[in-house]
């Protein structure tokens, strides 16, 4: 990121004005995890996230389902709570930004419940009457997402871990140049088509 703030003619910053700051902080997550042989990969992705800002609350639901959906099938169960219950405060955000029923859910997310039961149990019972507002889940919520998907993404017993985190991001930037760069507005249909 501090290379992007270089590249964009910003001051020296690995939190830079040109970078929506919840992707931002997914590729500093990423790049502290991976070790140094990993690293290089991360290299042709910095100019992709140079003008990639929005204040479409679309798009930080959008990174955070992504990132749970990488990590919630392997990571352990001591973060698929978390994750289970980040899966349910999204499309909660979801429902209220386009006005439909808070307890329904995605196909995406359906499916990826299903593949963690228990964590979903849990995630139910212990979200049930919780305050969500757009504001926390913005400063607070999303960026804490973030970070225990990727968490979990490093700590799952999968042999390719590393390309995992790095194929995350990469499709996170993807994802994020097409709701963004797109002039049709951006919905929760977009959203739920683009992650998996």
């Amino acid at each position: 990121m501090e290379m992007a703030s270089y590249l964009a003619g910003e001051r020296w910053s690995d939190h830079p004005a040109c970078t929506h700051p919840l992707l931002a902080q997914l590729a500093r997550l990423v790049n502290d995890t991976v070790g140094e042989d990993a690293r290089p990969q991360i290299v042709p992705l910095i100019p992709s996230v140079i003008g990639l800002t929005s204040d479409d609350l679309h798009v930080d639901v959008a990174i955070a389902l992504r990132a749970v959906g990488a990590a919630l099938p392997i990571a352990p169960m001591s973060r698929q709570h978390v994750l289970a219950t980040a899966v349910l405060s999204c499309e909660r955000v979801l429902a209220e930004l386009d006005g439909r029923d808070t307890d329904s859910l995605s196909p995406q997310s359906r499916q990826l419940l299903d593949q963690a039961p228990e964590a979903e149990e849990w995630a139910r019972a212990f979200s049930s009457g919780l305050p969500l507002s757009r504001r926390s889940f913005r400063t607070k919520i999303a960026p804490r997402v973030v970070c225990t998907a990727v968490d979990g993404l490093a700590q799952a017993c999968v042999p390719d871990v590393e390309q995992r985190l790095i194929d995350l991001l990469s499709d996170t930037i993807a994802e994020t140049d097409a709701m963004i760069t797109r002039a049709v507005p951006v919905s929760s249909d977009r959203v739920r088509s683009t992650w998996k």
